[in-house]
């Protein structure tokens, strides 16, 4: 197969992502979010927060990591994060992604598996920041929209303020304003 077509095949899988349901609802919306738009979102994110990180990063490979993270539950679906972060539930995720990342042409599958394990590992700058965007977005669905998920999946606010104190790894600005929308959160009794 020329490498054109392989690149296309991997182009329509991924199409794929847009039916992976996630666990919150976008801000106004009444549906569940998809993990496609998880990942635009995220990427936006970036751009518009990129001078809040904690240390210098590439945009373009913090937008790579993000635009990639999530490929992998085309195969092993949306867990919430509050329970996903298992060594299982991670195996599953890599075995997916790596299926579709043998799709691609030559060695790009290579450099984005690469990406994609530095995302996990959190250990670069670019790896802390993209980490730190990724809650973002389903910390404001559920600040704006209620708590919906946290309330559905019994989610404590002691669960929420040890997760989610990662992204203070990446950006210590950012982790003091949403953590003060979180007390917010609470006195408004949408965290308990």
């Amino acid at each position: 197969m020329e490498a054109i077509e392989k690149a296309l095949s991997f182009i329509i899988e991924i199409e794929k992502l847009k039916d992976v349901q996630r666990k919150t609802k976008p801000v106004g919306l009444n549906r569940f979010e998809n993990s496609a738009e998880h990942s635009w979102h995220a990427c936006l994110c970036a751009l518009i927060l990129k001078d809040y990180s904690n240390d210098p990063i590439d945009i373009n490979r913090v937008l790579k990591m993000l635009l990639i993270h999530d490929l992998g539950e085309i195969d092993a679906g949306d867990t919430i994060i509050y329970s996903s972060e298992t060594n299982e539930a991670k195996t599953k995720e890599k075995k997916g992604l790596e299926r579709l990342l043998s799709l691609l042409p030559g060695s790009m599958n290579i450099e984005l598996m690469k990406l994609w394990e530095e995302f996990e590992s959190g250990e670069t700058a670019d790896a802390r920041f993209a980490k730190a965007i990724d809650r973002i977005p389903p910390l404001l669905h559920n600040i704006y929209g209620e708590g919906h998920s946290w309330k559905q999946y019994g989610i404590t606010k002691d669960q929420i303020f040890s997760l989610n104190a990662r992204i203070g790894k990446g950006s210590e600005k950012l982790w003091s304003e949403i953590s003060s929308m979180l007390e917010g959160a609470i006195k408004d009794g949408i965290l308990k």
